[in-house]
């Protein structure tokens, strides 16, 4: 069974103030669960009667960068992943639920249409399936229970999805204190699908291991989603696009969980991460990062500019560690800059990247506390931007209840 879909299911449910126990409820929480983007997959919904229903994909994204490795990666996906995900995500409405199959991938012919198709039946002859103790396990983290930022009801738009369901949620129907919740809840989500994972890998090795095999999760999510993230806002690649992709990212975010602050200071930026935060107590994501261990930082900043890059100035007794970070340009001068040393005031922090500083001693930043920094400067010269990008459609439509 899922280990983080049940909680955070439930948590966007009484966010948006639709709770309940019908198939209805189940196929809104779909709609804004993280594991279906309404671009990348084109889930269709069916109501039937309150107890039963149907939902298929009219395009899978999922689908169409795995077909190409086999009909074992495709298994995998489709069956060995999707059968307990898509049932923790339905007792999370009602214990009795259960989602089966139609059909499903591998596809036979090779280009069935729909993707798949699957049945959502409640019934209390319903055998609940037991909940994990890993999956317990994650219910009493603190990213289950954190208070987020209220929907205002007041406000232009939607503040909530009370209602019948609609065909395609439009997102752009809700208020901003709406969305701004609903992103919230969606880096939540983030979390606790990685506190989950790095559960299930402690399963299967050790802690070093375990670690290690998370933190390269995390590598390639930070990355890609700093890339997402600037491509999506129109951002040239700057120190002042990196702050705005830092205040977004789902690393370090929602701030009610993840407790940090950018701090321009001058030609540079300063990112200082908490070591005390809620975060911290569930050993998230944050916990992962240390002056041996920078490369998820490094695939963040590069997702923004591939001329960043980041490197430790600095590591006490205690661990506290405070690494640099700049364009790869200037990394031959910063070299030649005596490292600062210092330690954080308060221990509960580290300053973890700064993005060197080429000025003389006299002009560097004074070490701060709350220590956990990037300190970036701004290249001295332009670069040609030259990556190859696939091209992509986004598909826009309209939205409408189902009957």
């Amino acid at each position: 069974m899922g280990i983080g879909q049940p909680w955070y299911t439930r948590r966007m449910q009484k966010a948006l103030g639709y709770e309940g126990d019908d198939v209805v409820t189940i196929f809104k929480g779909l709609q804004l669960d993280i594991g279906a983007p309404p671009q990348f997959m084109d889930f269709r919904y069916r109501v039937d009667d309150p107890l039963h229903g149907e939902f298929w994909l009219d395009h899978c994204g999922a689908l169409m960068d795995v077909e190409p490795l086999g009909d074992e990666f495709v298994t995998s996906m489709c069956h060995d992943i999707e059968d307990p995900t898509f049932d923790a995500t339905a007792i999370a409405t009602n214990p009795h639920a259960q989602i089966r199959p139609i059909h499903r991938p591998p596809r036979r012919p090779a280009d069935r249409h729909p993707h798949c198709a699957w049945t959502v039946s409640i019934d209390p002859s319903h055998r609940p399936p037991v909940m994990t103790a890993h999956t317990e396990q994650i219910g009493r983290t603190a990213a289950v229970t954190v208070e987020l930022s209220p929907i205002d009801h007041g406000g232009d738009g939607r503040a909530d999805y009370s209602g019948p369901l609609l065909s395609d949620l439009r997102f752009s129907d809700f208020s901003r204190s709406a969305l701004v919740r609903i992103a919230e809840e969606i880096c939540v989500q983030h979390h606790l699908l990685a506190l989950g994972f790095l559960a299930a890998v402690r399963r299967r090795a050790d802690e070093d291991k375990a670690r290690e095999i998370t933190r390269k999760q995390l590598t390639g999510i930070a990355g890609v989603a700093a890339q997402r993230i600037r491509d999506a806002l129109g951002l040239p690649s700057t120190l002042e696009s990196l702050a705005l992709v830092l205040s977004v990212h789902p690393l370090l975010n929602p701030k009610q969980y993840v407790e940090s602050e950018i701090r321009p200071d001058g030609g540079a930026l300063e990112l200082w991460i908490s070591r005390d935060a809620l975060v911290d107590r569930d050993g998230g994501w944050p916990t992962l990062l240390g002056s041996e261990h920078l490369d998820p930082l490094q695939a963040l900043v590069r997702g923004v500019n591939p001329h960043f890059t980041v490197r430790v100035v600095a590591e006490d007794a205690a661990g506290s560690f405070w690494p640099s970070t700049s364009p790869k340009l200037l990394l031959r001068n910063a070299s030649k800059s005596p490292l600062r040393r210092s330690v954080p005031a308060r221990p509960s922090y580290s300053k973890i990247a700064e993005f060197p500083c080429l000025c003389s001693s006299s002009e560097r930043p004074k070490p701060k506390d709350s220590t956990y920094g990037l300190h970036v400067r701004r290249p001295v010269r332009a670069f040609r931007r030259c990556d190859a990008r696939s091209p992509r459609t986004d598909r826009f439509r309209r939205g409408g209840d189902i009957p």
